[in-house]
Formats: C-alpha cells, structure tokens, sequence
C-alpha cells in the first residue's frame, strides 16, 4: 500500500478573506447599507447591477459585504445609486492621523529652555 501525504492547498482569494473581525463586520455592514439604499430606491438587482455594469451575482456579493470584490466595483454600484459621493468619506475623518500631527506641531513650537538668551 502506498505512502501518501495529506496537503492542504490554499485558494488564490483565500488570503484576502482573512480579515480582522472588525473589519469583516464594517462591510458586511456596509454592504447592508448599500442594499438598503437600492431597496429604497426601489431598483432590482437587474437595474442596478445594469447601472453599474457588473452581474448581478456581483452586485449580491456588495450587499453581503464579500472581502474580495474590488473598491472599483463598489464605487460603481454607489454611483448606480446616486451615492457615489459618499466615497470621499472614506478615511476623511482620521482622528488618530490628526491627533499625531496635532501633537507633534506642539512639540515643535514648545520652546526648549536651551534657547533662551538671557539679559542682564
């Protein structure tokens, strides 16, 4: 009886699926959000996959928050809806970037006491 050694093989997309927790949630979120504003809208998965240009297999795939569709895709699909706009939210507010520079802006207009001249 032969030998025979058991490898597991690992898909192209299955690193891309490994995402934190957080991150997974945020757009299956998202993705609910999008179909809510299409079910809103009143528009099948034919329209706005139409609008969009992609199938409607893909469109299904925004509204259940997959990891590996492109962010190509979903600005086409917000466009679909009129939303394309609310792209530009994407990291506008970086409260942890603007507190890093806040801070080091006032490290460097804090005067250091070695530069004091003194007068008599």
């Amino acid at each position: 009886m032969p030998n025979y050694i058991k490898v597991k093989l690992m898909s192209k997309k299955s690193n891309a699926t490994f995402l934190p927790r957080r991150v997974k949630n945020n757009l299956e979120i998202m993705g609910q959000q999008i179909k809510l504003a299409r079910k809103r809208r009143k528009l099948s998965l034919a329209a706005i996959a139409e609008r969009a240009q992609c199938s409607e297999l893909t469109v299904m795939r925004v509204e259940r928050g997959t990891p590996t569709v492109s962010i190509g895709i979903y600005a086409r699909i917000l466009y679909g809806l009129g939303l394309d706009e609310d792209l530009l939210y994407i990291a506008g507010k970086d409260e942890a970037g603007n507190a890093l520079v806040n801070a080091e802006l006032l490290r460097q207009n804090k005067p250091d006491d070695n530069n004091y001249d003194v007068f008599d």
